[in-house]
């Protein structure tokens, strides 16, 4: 089956314009997808889409900010609208903004860390979920992190993915009888390459710079494989979970770190 799992179908990649999400959209298409990739990063966006098509994909474009409930409907009907169906949704959306103990977070800055991690992938899971209820099929894949099993300095981010996982598990439970999946593909430490979107546009101070390189050194130090794992390993994982390969799989949570789970 692998080669061309998504041969026609309609997959939504949300997060696609770096990252894990790019990686996946590129490999969905490998495979035969009609692609609706969706970012906040319209220039990155664009550009990786005329990359696509220059290979031979079909992809349509969403520009938006998916944190709003108002933004994730709109993607859902555009996607609908233009190929009367989604077969598979891939939430990526998310990522720590900052490195540092939860004593030294700011109200607002805990708020902005769920805001980008958390509601992006609720939202868009609500609404195709509704569309996917209503076709009677469908396979949903979050990501979420394994930074939830304990890590350094990343507890906003950690609540927000943990709240993915939990909501993966609730949700799939709640549509199976409508021949829908649900799974969540949690990655460890990633390299992601040079970031087309900073991560954060504001300069940390050395003491925060100096508790980022402490967090990345403890999750090494917790990875038993002592290496970071490539977007397309990621991908591969998702791809899986997102195909009729994993047709009798639901509610699971798939670590994607080396040996470090959530």
């Amino acid at each position: 089956m692998q080669g061309r799992r998504f041969e026609g179908r309609v997959v939504i990649v949300t997060g696609a314009a770096q990252g894990i999400g790019r990686a996946t959209a590129f490999k969905v298409a490998a495979e035969g997808a009609k692609v609706v990739v969706a970012d906040m990063a319209e220039t990155e966006l664009l550009a990786m889409s005329k990359q696509m098509e220059v290979g031979g994909a079909q992809v349509l474009t969403v520009h938006g900010d998916l944190s709003t409930a108002r933004a994730a409907k709109h993607l859902v009907q555009i996607a609908v609208q233009t190929y009367g169906r989604v077969d598979a949704a891939i939430l990526n959306v998310g990522g720590t903004i900052w490195f540092k103990p939860l004593t030294e977070y700011q109200p607002e800055e805990i708020e902005k860390e769920i805001n980008r991690s958390l509601w992006p992938t609720l939202w868009c899971a609500r609404e195709i979920a509704i569309q996917m209820k209503r076709q009677r099929c469908g396979s949903i894949v979050t990501v979420g992190s394994t930074i939830t099993g304990g890590g350094l300095y990343r507890t906003p981010y950690a609540a927000a993915k943990g709240g993915v996982h939990a909501f993966t598990n609730a949700l799939a439970r709640e549509i199976s009888e409508f021949n829908v999946r649900v799974n969540c593909v949690a990655p460890g430490a990633i390299d992601n390459g040079v970031r087309r979107v900073p991560r954060n546009t504001e300069l940390n101070s050395p003491q925060e710079q100096a508790w980022e390189r402490e967090a990345c050194t403890d999750t090494m130090n917790a990875t038993p494989m002592r290496r970071l794992g490539t977007t397309d390993e990621v991908a591969n994982a998702i791809c899986f979970l997102a195909s009729d390969e994993a047709s009798y799989i639901t509610g699971q949570v798939l670590s994607a770190g080396g040996g470090l789970s959530d």
